[in-house]
């Protein structure tokens, strides 16, 4: 293994542990500066410290000391919805869609089913915070296992880990005061919970929509009447409401539809084939914020974006801080023309310390743009309501839906002054242009 694999290995691992290089450094008795020329290749690390950096980084000694060759695409999603839902056979297509297009395919049973028809019920836990509690423990044990198996197993191959659930479906069986319980339990926040997954899909219950079809018969661990599960499904929606990559998918279609509109919407977010996404902008009046804010349904998202020197012209690089009091994440994204004409986008999720290090890479001719997003989930589709702190008379509405789903709604409450989709002067470049005008509805 030359200085440049393990470097490139060793950065891989610090991400997914979290750590900065200061927080490795002091772990495994060395300085930040030392494990920076660790990642970079300028040297390599006495043997005599592998096993420290292996428990530093919650890596095995051969997962530390085996790069993983030629290493693929990974991506871990999560599905979720109501009871009665169709996740059971959505599992199935998935496999047979993703692994015909050469995705190794792994899955992560529900956990909550799998406790219950064990027989560790919540019904008859102790208390219902203890068995959450237990619940999530078991479910991000579980979902760190398989995410270190699949290294192994998908060699250089593209892989797919799917979900059935992900760590916030717990929250709506749980209050408010449970739920802060299990947090503080497990010393993690909701915003890391819910943005570990790289796009999250929820498939709504046929108690809305396909009443006729819903059934407690094919799963021994269902108990919710129609009425019920309903219920349960907005509160299932609410909680992972503010994910970046949140996709509905509704009744609108019989059942083998709304299943071929999810593997649509799986290849579409993983960059394979797929009809054509449309997303829609529009520049609406100022929102009630308060009531917005109020809603179960919306999330309040704080978002800071700035824009990088790009080294070709054409290329657009922008940082994104993404999170809500104190709690963020970061995100590098890159958009770039291809060859072959196609505008294709870039993302990867940075360190806090690696944010900071590109910020001073702003570009001069931008500003730093500060906004206020309200994730809204509502008429089958996810909306994205951005306030800006510039603006007291207007704002910008995003929708994102398949070509059959255009024309719908709009939330209630909000006034369209005009869809500016196709403006330039209304893109997120131009937005964060100094001279872009701060009052105005433009009309």
């Amino acid at each position: 293994m030359t200085e440049a694999e393990f470097g490139t290995h060793l950065l891989e691992l610090r991400k997914k542990a979290g750590l900065s290089r200061s927080e490795l450094g002091e772990r495994t008795g060395v300085s930040g500066e030392t494990v920076a020329s660790w990642e970079e290749g300028g040297s390599l690390p006495p043997l005599t410290a592998a096993p420290a950096l292996a428990d530093a980084l919650n890596a095995t000694l051969a997962e530390l000391l085996t790069p993983r060759q030629a290493a693929g695409k990974l991506a871990r999603i999560v599905i979720t919805g109501g009871p009665c839902s169709g996740k059971t056979t959505a599992m199935s297509w998935i496999q047979n869609t993703f692994t015909q297009m050469g995705y190794t395919v792994l899955f992560v049973d529900e956990t909550a089913t799998e406790l219950i028809t064990g027989g560790a019920a919540p019904w008859a836990a102790v208390s219902n915070r203890d068995f959450q509690r237990c619940l999530l423990q078991l479910q991000l044990d579980k979902e760190r296992a398989f995410s270190d198996i699949s290294a192994a197993l998908r060699g250089g191959e593209k892989a797919l880990i799917v979900c059935d659930r992900g760590a916030l479906d717990n929250r709506a069986y749980m209050t408010e005061e449970e739920f802060r319980y299990v947090l503080r339990c497990l010393n993690t926040t909701e915003i890391a919970l819910r943005d570990q997954y790289d796009a999250v899909f929820h498939l709504v219950t046929a108690a809305k929509g396909a009443e006729k079809f819903y059934t407690l018969d094919n799963n021994a661990a269902r108990r919710e009447t129609p009425e019920e599960a309903a219920a349960l499904d907005d509160r299932l929606l609410a909680a992972w409401t503010g994910h970046p990559h949140l996709q509905v998918i509704d009744n609108s279609t019989d059942f083998a539809g709304k299943m071929r509109r999810l593997m649509e919407g799986i290849a579409a977010f993983l960059g394979e084939p797929a009809p054509p996404e449309v997303r829609r902008k529009y520049l609406i009046g100022f929102p009630d914020v308060e009531q917005l804010a109020k809603q179960p349904n919306c999330k309040r998202i704080d978002i800071v974006q700035t824009y990088l020197k790009p080294e070709n012209r054409a290329d657009e690089i922008r940082l994104r801080q993404r999170g809500q009091d104190g709690n963020y994440i970061y995100y590098k994204t890159v958009k770039r023309t291809a060859d072959d004409g196609r505008r294709v986008t870039i993302e990867e999720r940075l360190s806090q310390e690696e944010y900071l290090s590109l910020m001073p890479q702003a570009d001069p001719d931008c500003r730093l743009v500060r906004k206020t997003r309200y994730c809204l989930s509502e008429n089958g589709l996810s909306y994205e309501i951005d306030v800006y702190p510039e603006w007291t008379d207007r704002a910008i509405l995003e929708v994102k839906s398949r070509a059959e789903e255009a024309g719908r709604a709009f939330p209630a409450g909000i006034e369209v002054l005009r869809d500016v989709t196709e403006d330039p002067e209304y893109s997120n470049r131009a937005l964060a242009r100094r001279d872009f005008p701060s009052h105005g509805a433009g009309k």
